[in-house]
């Protein structure tokens, strides 16, 4: 089903992903292959925000990460749990906003571009199925308002989706 998205960028970063949550509310069915859930939650985000640059998941098999669907330039296809930002907020199941990009010990550049990142995972019942991961070719993008509304995401994704679907799409 094909959706039209009009955001107007000009209101604050809550009010825009307030309207978000409705859309990715819709947009989120187990009914749908997950593939395509996911892909179309990257493509508003990316949309949805002139700071984003990068917006996608990686999606977590035995004790590492995969690139899973995403909006952006060409990105690292594995990480290790516990290294670089996304299998460090994956180890410790919580969320991290980073300012600088360049100043998080262990940080694997995947886009030369980017300056700060934020990553939030998807947990149910206390186990990791992957993270959602935003990056910004500005530093200091992302903010409390941020962790607040993509660990909802995470929780919406994570209470309407069949996760060990997910573990299937990485093979």
């Amino acid at each position: 089903m094909a959706e039209q998205l009009s955001i107007d960028k000009s209101r604050s970063d809550e009010e825009i992903y307030k309207s978000l949550i409705q859309v990715i509310e819709g947009i989120v069915s187990a009914d749908e292959p997950v593939i395509s859930v996911l892909s179309n939650i990257t493509a508003v985000l990316k949309e949805a925000f002139n700071k984003i640059s990068w917006a996608g998941f990686y999606l977590r098999k035995d004790n590492s990460l995969y690139l899973g669907p995403f909006q952006g330039k060409i990105a690292c296809t594995f990480i290790p749990l516990g290294k670089g930002v996304c299998g460090t907020a994956a180890s410790k199941k919580e969320t991290i906003i980073v300012d600088d990009v360049n100043a998080f010990e262990g940080h694997i550049v995947c886009d030369s571009e980017a300056k700060s990142e934020i990553v939030a995972p998807i947990v149910s019942n206390g186990d990791v199925y992957g993270v959602i991961d935003l990056d910004s070719t500005s530093l200091s993008a992302f903010n409390s308002t941020d962790r607040e509304y993509l660990e909802a995401i995470a929780r919406i994704i994570a209470q309407k989706i069949d996760l060990e679907k997910l573990k299937n799409i990485i093979i």
